[in-house]
């Protein structure tokens, strides 16, 4: 892992493979740099620099209480240049609506890739308290409902499903990252109807499955249908959720 420092003086940790031109590659609630390797192998494979990272919160990043969507558009940024400053970037879930709004504050993308990015449209949208109940239950050492009360009502899992996570091994890892929950909450929150700059983005590439979240499909399609500069690409490979590392890989390599 190599580190930035961002604007707020916050270590940023991202990890580079291949050569080629730049992808950073920007992951969703929970994630970490090495769940993007799987992708970052894919476009390695297929000609570029593909960069991984721990956004703040996470992994081997820092942190700074009371963090704010501006501060992780200022972690994107210090990244782009950290890497040559210049970069397309591939944002998944939460990672999309970051990477969406950090190019509207005018960090430099070259190309944006934006993969299943929740927005909500003003519909069925969460408890607007809900980044500070999760900061409550984390300041009182309950991480864990930190953890399940963002997959419930923030994500919108089904209880089954939820309660089949918190018994799994993978549990604890997600409770290592509860603080990023916060975050998470709040730029969805702050940007759930995407700006008037955030639409006026171009280029732009949108991504979605064939069987993922109706949500999700609802906002990729009312996205591009919004901005006069995007396409949307359905990739039948990426299923629930989950980006196809080489179809998706495919995708960039078309555009880029």
């Amino acid at each position: 892992m190599e580190t930035t420092t961002s604007a707020d003086g916050t270590t940023i940790a991202f990890e580079q493979v291949g050569d080629g031109p730049t992808v950073v590659i920007v992951g969703g609630a929970f994630s970490v740099a090495a769940d993007g390797a799987p992708l970052a192998k894919a476009l390695a494979d297929a000609g570029y620099r593909a960069v991984t990272v721990d956004r703040r919160g996470r992994g081997s990043s820092g942190d700074k209480r009371g963090s704010t969507p501006e501060d992780e558009a200022a972690d994107l940024a210090a990244v782009i240049e950290a890497v040559g400053g210049d970069a397309a970037v591939l944002g998944h879930s939460s990672g999309a609506v970051l990477a969406l709004f950090a190019a509207s504050l005018g960090v430099p993308v070259r190309a944006l890739f934006l993969s299943e990015p929740p927005f909500h449209f003003g519909v069925d949208e969460p408890d607007p308290r809900l980044p500070e109940r999760l900061q409550a239950l984390i300041d009182e050492g309950r991480s864990d409902e930190a953890v399940v009360t963002f997959q419930l009502e923030g994500v919108g899992l089904p209880k089954e499903m939820v309660e089949g996570i918190r018994q799994s091994d993978q549990f604890a890892e997600l409770v290592a990252v509860a603080q990023s929950t916060v975050y998470d909450a709040t730029l969805t929150r702050q940007v759930s109807v995407p700006t008037p700059e955030m639409l006026g983005i171009s280029p732009v590439t949108i991504l979605r499955g064939e069987q993922t979240f109706p949500i999700l499909i609802t906002a990729a399609d009312r996205l591009a249908e919004e901005m006069d500069g995007a396409e949307l690409v359905v990739v039948p490979e990426s299923v629930g959720h989950r980006p196809d590392p080489e179809a998706t890989a495919r995708v960039v390599r078309a555009r880029v």
